[in-house]
């Protein structure tokens, strides 16, 4: 059926279907009805129904359902591990071991988040005065999610929503929409009231542009290209909704030459073919003092030659396909015309070997030789492709990190603290690690500078997103004519 609305999985009234498609194999996983403008209608008037009572529920209230929830989530995680790898070409360890746990560990934190909802303490800022904050609910939220972390993605645009009070409509990509409808069913297991999450699988262009332009819908979360979030931003603009944006990245790991050049060469590796590269996060500019850079590049060139690529189900492969054949043809695009510039050392073509031919993988990539300004330097690749540039000295290095028009995570690599000081307070990113690259935790927020949008995913800051602020004030002495009144009218 794959739409779930006022807590119930119904079939799409558009009368189209869709194919999810197990990348790594390129073998039907499901067939999905896509929602028609009927649905979101539904699902905004279910959205409008439920947010009352929802937002009036006490935060312990609120705090018991995701306790339940995340019990239910451990008790299937290896029904959700499998639905994920199936319909994304993740390897299952992947999703076994970081997606399914981060998610779990994701609601036991927003359950207790739930409860420390915070403002200023009640108290006489006027001396005729007690003033009070009130943090409330903002309404319905329209939620539109990725397809590179479906279920990670869809907890980190319910969670906190719903945790606020709020009530939502989530559109996950429709190649990879499985896991986030699994997600609603199971809410509503836990007991969360019908209503209060709805899901619409559906296109971006159908439901995506409705759902963001609906009058009823009080707020818009959007995480994809940067592209895409700035028709959300217009489209938000005409209804003046408030609007939280997670696009797209190009992370700096700036290498000094003090850094141990062996545990970089690692990180770089972990930290560009997580999710073989389409993470936002990942590092795409490897950015090296001139005076290690060749034993970097050389080093770096020869872990990705061993890189093993693999189906799901293989153990043994370290990283998986590309999510769609569409994307990998991307990706490989853009590396084909960076031959016209730059020089390929490592990877950089389609394998056909290993009964990899099927599916939509694409080899682990290490490029030189670019220039500063040059596409493959510039843009988002979202694939397992790193690029390698030389600097001379720390200047240059921040200098570098900086040029682009994205902001949302970077890692500097040295043992030098003046050094690394400089580098997390220079570099302009949401992120910025020191001696690792890639690690999240619940409690931190993840969210961008610049063209990488902004607000916060995770953490108590994402409640920032998911509330809005009342100044409450109670007036002290019964008095009819105050002071204040003068600077209208003449006091006799």
């Amino acid at each position: 059926m794959h739409q779930f609305i006022n807590g119930k999985a119904v079939t799409g009234a558009s009368g189209a279907t869709q194919d999810v498609i197990n990348p790594a194999t390129g073998e039907v996983t499901a067939t999905v009805t896509l929602a028609g403008l009927r649905d979101l209608e539904a699902a905004v008037a279910s959205a409008r129904a439920a947010f009352p009572a929802w937002s009036r529920t006490t935060p312990g209230e609120r705090s018991a359902i995701l306790q339940r929830f995340a019990r239910i989530l451990e008790a299937r995680a290896e029904e959700f591990a499998q639905a994920e790898s199936s319909q994304t070409g993740k390897p299952l360890r992947l999703c076994r071991e970081f997606d399914v746990p981060g998610t779990i560990d994701n609601v036991d934190f927003f359950a207790g988040a739930a409860r420390n909802l915070e403002g200023k303490a009640m108290a006489e800022y006027s001396a005729d005065h007690t003033s009070a904050i009130r943090r409330e609910a903002i309404g319905v939220i329209g939620s539109i999610a990725p397809w590179n972390y479906p279920l990670q993605m869809a907890a980190w645009k319910i969670l906190p929503a719903i945790a606020a009070g709020n009530t939502i409509i989530l559109k996950p990509a429709e190649i990879t929409p499985l896991t986030s409808v699994m997600f609603a069913e199971a809410l509503s297991e836990a007991g969360l009231p019908d209503g209060v999450v709805n899901v619409l699988v559906g296109s971006g262009s159908t439901i995506g542009a409705a759902l963001m332009r609906h009058p009823q819908v009080d707020m818009v979360s959007f995480t994809g290209s940067t592209a895409v979030g700035r028709t959300v931003l217009e489209a938000a603009a005409v209804n003046a909704k408030r609007v939280h944006l997670e696009l797209g990245g190009k992370a700096p790991f700036v290498v000094f030459d003090d850094a141990d050049i062996d545990a970089a060469v690692h990180g770089a590796v972990a930290g560009s073919l997580i999710n073989s590269g389409q993470d936002c996060t990942a590092a795409t500019r490897a950015l090296v003092h001139r005076s290690v850079y060749q034993e970097f590049v050389d080093k770096l060139a020869a872990r990705f030659d061993g890189i093993v690529l693999g189906t799901p189900e293989n153990d043994g492969a370290d990283i998986g396909s590309l999510s769609s054949f569409r994307h990998r043809d991307h990706v490989a695009g853009m590396v084909e015309r960076a031959r016209g510039y730059a020089r390929v050392v490592a990877g950089g073509y389609v394998p056909t070997d290993d009964g990899l031919g099927d599916g939509a993988f694409y080899r682990p990539t290490l490029i030189v030789d670019a220039a500063p300004d040059s596409e493959i330097v510039k843009n988002e690749v979202f694939g397992p492709v790193l690029v390698v540039l030389p600097f001379d000295d720390d200047d240059e290095a921040i200098a570098l990190a900086n040029d682009t028009v994205y902001g949302l995570a970077a890692s500097a690599w040295t043992s030098n603290i003046q050094r690394a000081l400089r580098a997390t307070r220079e570099i302009k990113a949401g992120c910025v690690w020191v001696n690792d690259h890639i690690p999240i935790i619940s409690e931190m927020p993840h969210g961008g500078f610049k063209q990488s949008g902004f607000g916060k995913d995770m953490s108590a800051y994402s409640f920032e997103e998911y509330t809005q602020v009342k100044h409450v004030m109670f007036e002290l002495g019964g008095v009819v004519e105050k002071d204040w009144h003068r600077t209208i009218f003449a006091l006799r």
